[in-house]
């Protein structure tokens, strides 16, 4: 694999290639987008999939599988949202420990999401092989050590459940290929996984054509209701409807007070090949953290070219839009990530790539899978937290089940509509940082004037009552844009990392432009104008 230093960000952003400006080392490889034909008429189907990630087309190719007449309409290209982002982790290793899911669940439930991952390797692995997708699929183990903060009781505790769970894991007395780590134990998840997600989606989109579905690329999806939806302004009638979309685009308010956005960073190094083993590696999460989800560093080797591979690390994660609560902006993320991983991985060289990407936390741990609160026949695949494509596949199987009036053992434990009391203060922390947001209507903006942008930066201003997003680009044009988040009114930040313009509340993420590129958001930003001839005041 041979990635495009020279590729231009900006161009990548605006061809809406991946939602954001810095290329992960997926696109960089590829160096091409997976598109098909927009929708440009109306059209009737049995089932329509919103989104061309790993959950949707999961989900559209096993329902194609069934003999169902599917089809998948994606905004941008098959893999240009969050999937895109990922770091290509396929384990059963779960963010959340499997000791605490026994609390807020029970010891069968920890057994059943154990089950559920494991599973879902095994379908990825299958799918490949059945298909012969070249995706760099491997079979590699996984280790889970201490943070700092944490306890060595900690990591026995979960070793236990990791047991009681049915894992085939062992507990080792040091970290393998992390010297730094010399002397503390780890648990080994033997028999975990890695791909490249790019080409598994595009060998995963072809297999689902042969199967007689219809996919149709730049093709955004609007309206949604249990009929079907519009999308580029046509009808697409159809019986059940899959929404997986990371975020729900159908849902104002349910959905959006059961999970809470966070961004990642990741780093790509390159380093000799054969220096380092194929493996996942995963620290167990800063236990000081302010942040609910207590962030966690993960780590994995790829393919690159003849004489490296590649050392993809990833972690500092904090709440969209929030970066700043922390004193750190977005951009000087890295050098912290950087730091951690020269300290522990000393053999890496040049830092080639840098990006970040967005995951959704239930407040319960476990992903919302299934019929839309309230819904019959509206279906969403949400809450991924950082196992996006296990979850993502079992979106894809647990819907295809649903649909088609099959038995499945995981059905409940992932509804949407499940009830968790036991995450009850979890829930009120983040609910109160959610409404905390409003206050930026009577705080200051970042900036006073949009003349003192240089081009490349952005930020919001104020105008009188008015809060405003404003973008200087490359050529000076500046564009200016409300900086109210359409969703639910909150407070947009400039986040200067990935040139967008993000919600602090739920998420939603639009371009320098005003472009919106992450829901629940569904629409654009409107366009405002502004007298540049007079200074903005606070």
């Amino acid at each position: 694999m041979k990635t495009s230093d020279n590729m231009s960000s900006e161009q990548s952003n605006i061809d809406n290639i991946t939602s954001g400006k810095n290329l992960s080392v997926w696109f960089a490889a590829v160096n091409q987008s997976i598109s098909y034909e927009p929708l440009n008429s109306d059209i009737d189907t049995d089932i329509l999939v919103i989104g061309g990630g790993i959950s949707g087309l999961t989900t559209a190719y096993c329902l194609a599988k069934e003999g169902r007449k599917v089809i998948l309409v994606e905004d941008g290209y098959i893999g240009s949202g969050e999937s895109g982002r990922t770091t290509g982790h396929l384990t059963c290793a779960l963010d959340n420990r499997y000791f605490e899911l026994e609390k807020i669940y029970d010891k069968p439930t920890a057994q059943l999401a154990a089950n559920s991952h494991m599973k879902a390797i095994e379908w990825v692995a299958t799918t490949v092989k059945r298909h012969n997708i070249d995706c760099h699929f491997k079979r590699v183990d996984g280790y889970l050590f201490l943070h700092a903060s944490d306890t060595k009781e900690s990591l026995e505790k979960e070793y236990q459940a990791t047991q009681r769970s049915g894992l085939i894991t062992e507990m080792l007395n040091s970290v393998p290929g992390i010297k730094a780590e010399d002397g503390k134990r780890c648990i080994k998840f033997s028999d975990q996984a890695q791909f490249h997600i790019l080409l598994y989606l595009k060998g995963l989109a072809e297999a689902f054509i042969q199967l007689g579905g219809t996919i149709h690329t730049q093709t955004k999806a609007e309206n949604v209701t249990k009929e079907g939806a519009t999308a580029n302004g046509y009808s697409v009638k159809a019986n059940h409807i899959v929404v997986a979309t990371n975020t729900p685009i159908n849902d104002w308010v349910t959905m959006h007070t059961k999970q809470w956005p966070y961004r990642t960073y990741v780093i790509g190094a390159k380093v000799r090949k054969g220096t380092l083993p194929y493996a996942l590696w995963w620290d167990t999460g800063d236990h000081e953290s302010k942040w609910i989800s207590q962030p966690y560093h993960y780590v994995r080797l790829a393919e690159y070219d003849d004489q490296y591979d590649i050392l993809i690390a990833g972690g500092e994660d904090h709440r969209t839009g929030q970066a700043d609560e922390e004193e750190i902006k977005e951009e000087n993320r890295y050098t912290k990530l950087i730091e951690w991983t020269k300290e522990r991985f000393p053999s890496v060289e040049d830092i080639v790539l840098k990006w970040s990407g967005q995951v959704m936390e239930p407040v319960d741990s476990l992903a919302y899978i299934g019929k839309n609160p309230g819904d019959d026949n509206i279906y969403i695949i949400t809450g991924d937290s950082g196992n996006g494509m296990t979850h993502g596949t079992l979106g894809g199987i647990i819907i295809t089940d649903i649909i088609t009036g099959k038995d499945n053992p995981w059905i409940e434990m992932y509804s949407p509509s499940r009830i968790t009391l036991k995450t009850t203060s979890d829930y009120l922390h983040e609910l109160g940082n959610m409404v905390m947001q409003y206050g930026d209507w009577l705080g200051d903006a970042g900036i006073k004037n949009p003349e003192d942008l240089k081009p490349g930066e952005g930020g919001i201003v104020s105008s009188g009552f008015k809060k405003i997003a404003v973008y200087r680009d490359e050529e000076n044009n500046l564009h200016t844009c409300t900086a109210v988040c359409p969703h639910l009114g909150a407070i947009l930040q400039w986040n200067a990392d990935e040139k967008t313009f993000d919600c602090p509340m739920h998420g939603s993420r639009f371009t320098a432009v005003g472009k919106v590129i992450n829901g629940p958001a569904a629409s654009d930003l409107k366009k405002v104008i502004v007298n540049t001839e007079h200074p903005i005041t606070h």
